[in-house]
């Protein structure tokens, strides 16, 4: 009996030798399924780490490239002379914003391309910075410009001004003064080879004005308009236009009626007597107080009354 237990001994020593070996094999792997579940997620950890850095970079590259063609967007249009340099350099442009498009719609891309991607990026920023300075050079320019015009139009209203009031001052200076008015009513006799003076209005034929034109030093030599009013007691204005009636102007461009024109020679610096203006009237003469205005130029130059009975 103790022989037989003797020899089982051995066996259970076996199966003990093979449990070890199996709770060995069993402690590898897991500890190999440990180890590499750790390098999984370290993997996966550094995949996920390079992804976000690649969408952060992405949407950071987006981000500048928006705001630089937004900014070149806002700058064309601004100044014309501007928009010739842009549409000079388009070309380039485009190349640019071509390429870096391409790299973001790239689901593939790395991150030499996003290296590229910003490098592009900044030469496209570069070209607004450049456009931004040039659009201040010109709008100094234009500035400058502008005060430089508002002192020659200051300069030339100046001018205008001063030309005005001496063309004005020469106006005046030119317009010619007449003295020594007279008026006197005339019958005539003989069948008109005679004349007479009368102050009775039913025996006026003829209506003379006569005056004379003083030196003037400043109006040119030539024949000078004067032009004659005649206005009855009544108020009315003495015409008919086929005794040579008519409308002028006064100096501020109002209409002024005339009885008679006459036109005199004159020589600067030398006066006129004895001025005559005859009036012929078609009808009889009221009795009352006439008053004579004479005009050249458009200005009332000597004025006088009679009175008939």
């Amino acid at each position: 009996m103790s022989e037989q237990n003797t020899n089982m001994q051995p066996p259970q020593r076996k199966n003990n030798a093979i449990f070890m070996g199996i709770i060995l094999l069993l402690i590898g792997v897991i500890v190999y399924l440990f180890v590499s579940r750790n390098n999984l997620q370290q993997q996966t950890n550094q995949v996920s780490s390079q992804l976000d850095t690649v969408t952060h970079d992405r949407d950071n590259i987006r981000n500048e490239y928006d705001a630089a063609i937004a900014r070149l967007d806002q700058l064309v249009g601004k100044n014309a002379q501007l928009d010739s340099i842009v549409a000079n350099q388009n070309s380039e442009i485009g190349h640019l914003r071509s390429q870096i498009q391409k790299i973001l719609t790239n689901s593939r891309a790395t991150e030499a391309d996003f290296a590229r991607a910003k490098s592009l990026v900044a030469q496209l920023k570069g070209k607004v910075k450049t456009y931004e300075e040039r659009i201040a050079e010109l709008e100094a320019d234009n500035s400058r410009l502008n005060k430089y015009n508002q002192v020659l139009i200051d300069e030339r209203d100046s001018t205008v001004t001063k030309n005005i009031a001496l063309s004005q001052k020469v106006r005046l200076g030119s317009v010619l003064h007449v003295s020594n008015i007279r008026m006197t009513p005339i019958q005539l006799r003989r069948n008109g080879t005679k004349e007479k003076e009368t102050s009775k209005a039913s025996k006026v034929d003829i209506f003379r004005i006569t005056f004379d034109i003083d030196e003037n030093r400043v109006t040119e030599d030539g024949v000078k308009d004067l032009f004659v009013r005649i206005v009855a007691p009544s108020g009315a204005l003495l015409s008919n236009d086929a005794f040579g009636s008519g409308t002028t102007d006064t100096y501020d461009g109002a209409s002024l009626n005339y009885t008679i024109a006459k036109q005199v020679n004159l020589k600067q610096g030398e006066p006129v007597k004895d001025v005559v203006v005859d009036w012929h009237q078609d009808g009889n003469y009221e009795r009352g107080t006439y008053k004579i205005e004479i005009y050249n130029s458009g200005y009332k130059i000597g004025s006088g009354t009679i009175d008939l009975r």
